[in-house]
């Protein structure tokens, strides 16, 4: 597992690099160490370590989709913090799948419990001196959301899950996967940010709007 720090004005966002599929889970918060943890992927004994570390008081883990590189340290975190899983409810099937599918690739996953709640466009999380407004963008998965939230400076970021990369955007070959709905959602709910707003992935390095809006070939046209 390797690990970043992104300061992002008054917040810290923590990037673990998790699993075989490489995927990026995240820690966010504030000066007081209040925070969310988002997309546990797997490593959830070194997540912990890392908590008790920083003395973190997340209160919640908030997934951006259901697929099993996103979701394998779900439930060891929140038996551990005693935290609640929130989800939207379009990926809930996906989520009770998740066993079934991580052992089609070849992956030994256990399946977490039920989500505790849920997720809607347009909803605010605030934790601590976190705020963050939640942005539908299905296409890659049917439930999936992006996480926008403001660096404490008035500069945008986006926790973008398997929506938009370095790039690259979300894989739509698999099951509900919907290229147009993926690239309407990109744009309508990602690209209508500032150029400046730095994006975060579930996989790969960091980007930024205006890089993505005028190098990404997939938004080209």
């Amino acid at each position: 597992m390797t690990h970043s720090v992104h300061p992002i004005g008054t917040l810290t966002l923590e990037r673990f690099v998790t699993g075989p599929v490489q995927e990026n889970t995240y820690f966010l918060y504030d000066q007081n160490k209040k925070g969310v943890i988002i997309d546990p992927g797997e490593d959830a004994p070194r997540l912990l370590e890392r908590i008790g570390h920083l003395g973190l008081k997340p209160s919640n883990i908030i997934l951006t989709h259901a697929h099993f590189d996103h979701i394998g340290a779900v439930d060891p975190l929140r038996k551990a913090l005693n935290i609640p899983v929130l989800l939207h409810p379009l990926d809930l099937e996906i989520y009770q799948n998740s066993a079934k599918s991580a052992k089609k690739w070849g992956f030994v996953f256990e399946q977490p419990q039920d989500p505790d709640g849920w997720l809607e466009a347009g909803q605010i999380l605030e934790v601590g001196q976190i705020r963050l407004e939640v942005r539908f963008v299905p296409g890659h998965a049917p439930g999936h959301v992006v996480f926008v939230g403001q660096d404490g400076a008035g500069g945008d970021f986006v926790i973008s899950g398997d929506t938009l990369f370095r790039g690259a955007i979300g894989r739509t070959d698999f099951a509900y996967g919907d290229a147009k709905l993926l690239l309407d959602g990109i744009r309508s709910q990602i690209l209508s940010l500032p150029d400046s707003t730095r994006v975060f992935a579930g996989h790969g390095p960091e980007t930024t709007v205006g890089d993505e809006r005028s190098r990404n070939p997939f938004l080209k046209g």
